[in-house]
């Protein structure tokens, strides 16, 4: 016989056993509301026992339901244009984001349990959408429309607004809301406008006459704006301000970050500023925590790879590392195998610059400039906290190196990343910055390489026969293929033929012959020749395979790979 469930917690106490409430101020706020009648939590609100933030986060964990705090949302035009002002005032709903893809609207409520007030905004919506609500309190909910409708939240229509100066006419009658601003509008729409379309990357780039904006989406810049000259002070300082920057300092590079609530989960931007001929340009790097840490069985690589990363990581002790040039995904690679790894019975703590993304009971440190750690003194630092695995974040220069080979011969695990071109031109450049050979053999475990590639749109990419050269490059021993794919455009992907991206890998596992040549400084035609012989698969083979099977086209791939050795040339 099945035990019975136990019995959830009631919010008061819930409240109390939190910390957030004493035992006597829950019996003040209960007999109030048994005077009252209101909600025990709008009592305890009024009484000033705790904030509506802190209830709306308690009722989340009582009710198993997600929270959004309205006040660090970033609004979503699309989600606002599916439910009118009045049904939102009407049935104290705030429509959060539209997410386009999977056909569903955020949006936040006081009572996420409202059967009724879920179907009367189902019934509202086109036809396949669904809703997904969020817990909000009903004086956030309020407050939210009251700031967010009545404001044109598109870029065009925004810069329309500025253009023919209705901003001019509507400001006083909203003068005190720092969002009847127009610029605050603008720099708001196109974060959220890049953050949609999956950008990586945001340029604001000042010319003599105009503003580029571009987004890097899947690693390809794209111009999506031309904007008037006049508009850049203005949006600069916003960004300024948004990212804690000075908006004094013209002259010199700054850094600045800032994190917001975007398409209903929170987003984080690096900003940094460049003086320039033209002003200053601006960069943002978009770092998104719900799709950095990819679980290593969901990464986007073959079984034969992905067992082979994991019998290395099955070895207590050494070095792996990944390598590539900036931008090619070591970082992703590295938190997958980090996630991986992570659990309650091995320490695992890392040396970033800076940490991108939080890791749940993993201890992560950034380098400080203020207190001069450097990854050398931050390694040193770490090997007294009696660490199990460790991270660097990148092996710059000989004493980051030797620390990390240090590390791996006293009994640990580590990880870190190195600039280099292939898996195997990772042993010239640790000679290069100071590492023994007799230090590099019996320590490395591993060496990944990997590019980042653009995948065809499985909904328009077209079948075609390929040419002699492509014919040429394709031939295995598996024979040419018949047919390869080529990229064609639709609306799913806004007339590319490519969406999204997926790695290209080659994985090196060191074992003793392969130590040995590298303690003899082999030439690298020798350490290739016995690599080979094991089984090692090159990038070009990785994307040989993912281009025969349609995954990708030889044009992309050329553009990070080098094929000219399969030509002869």
């Amino acid at each position: 016989m099945n035990a019975p469930a136990p019995a959830r917690k009631r919010i008061g106490d819930q409240l109390i056993d939190s910390g957030v409430i004493s035992a006597d101020q829950l019996s003040i706020a209960v007999l109030e509301q048994k005077r009252s009648g209101e909600r025990l939590g709008g009592v305890l609100v009024r009484l000033g026992f705790l904030t509506e933030s802190v209830l709306k986060e308690a009722l989340g964990e009582h009710l198993g339901q997600d929270s959004v705090n309205l006040r660090e949302v970033v609004p979503d035009s699309d989600a606002i244009a599916l439910i009118s002002k009045s049904l939102a005032v009407k049935l104290k709903v705030m429509p959060v984001s539209y997410l386009a893809d999977q056909q569903k609207l955020l949006l936040a409520m006081p009572d996420t349990f409202d059967i009724l007030t879920i179907d009367r905004i189902s019934a509202a919506l086109p036809e396949g959408v669904n809703v997904e609500p969020l817990l909000a309190s009903e004086q956030e909910v309020m407050l939210a429309i009251d700031q967010f409708y009545g404001f044109e939240l598109s870029i065009d229509g925004i810069l329309h607004e500025i253009e023919t100066g209705e901003f001019d006419i509507r400001a006083n009658e909203f003068e005190g809301k720092e969002f009847s601003h127009p610029t605050v509008r603008l720099v708001d729409a196109f974060l959220t406008d890049a953050v949609k379309k999956d950008a990586s990357d945001i340029h604001f780039e000042p010319e003599e006459g105009f503003l580029r904006v571009r987004y890097r989406i899947d690693g390809v810049l794209r111009q999506v704006r031309s904007l008037h000259r006049k508009y850049w002070p203005a949006i600069v300082v916003r960004l300024k301000v948004l990212a804690g920057m000075n908006i004094a300092e013209v002259r010199a590079p700054q850094d600045g970050h800032m994190s917001l609530k975007i398409t209903g989960h929170p987003i984080d931007f690096r900003v940094a500023s460049q003086p320039t001929l033209h002003g200053e340009n601006v960069v943002l790097r978009i770092l998104d925590r719900s799709k950095a840490i990819v679980p290593l069985d969901e990464l986007d690589i073959s079984d034969y790879q992905r067992n082979l990363l994991k019998l290395m990581m099955a070895r207590p002790e050494g070095i792996i590392l990944v390598t590539g040039p900036t931008g090619s995904g070591k970082t992703t690679t590295l938190y997958s195998l980090l996630n991986y790894l992570n659990d309650e019975s091995v320490n695992i703590m890392t040396l970033e610059d800076p940490v991108e993304y939080p890791m749940p009971m993993i201890r992560q440190s950034s380098l400080n400039s203020a207190v001069k750690m450097d990854f050398a003194g931050g390694i040193r630092s770490l090997m007294r906290q009696d660490p199990d695995i460790i991270l660097v974040g990148e092996m710059r220069d000989a004493d980051t190196a030797n620390m990390g080979f240090r590390a791996a011969m006293t009994g640990h695990q580590v990880f870190s990343t190195l600039h280099t071109n292939s898996a195997l031109g990772a042993f010239l450049r640790l000679r290069d910055i100071g590492v023994e050979p007799s230090m590099m053999a019996g320590n490395i475990i591993g060496l990944v390489g990997q590019r980042l590639v653009r995948k065809l749109c499985h909904h328009c990419r077209r079948e075609d026969t390929p040419t002699d050269l492509e014919i040429q490059l394709l031939n295995t021993e598996a024979g040419a293929p018949d047919i390869i794919y080529r990229a064609e455009g639709c609306d799913k992907c806004e007339q590319r033929g490519y969406k999204g991206r997926m790695a290209l890998l080659e994985i090196l596992k060191m074992d003793e012959d392969l130590d040995e040549l590298v303690a003899q400084q082999a030439p690298m035609r020798e350490l290739s020749a016995l690599a080979t012989s094991k089984g090692y698969l090159r990038l070009v083979d990785d994307a040989i395979t993912r281009v025969r099977s349609g995954d990708t086209t030889i044009d992309e791939v050329s553009r990070v790979i080098d094929f000219s050795a399969r030509l002869g040339m």
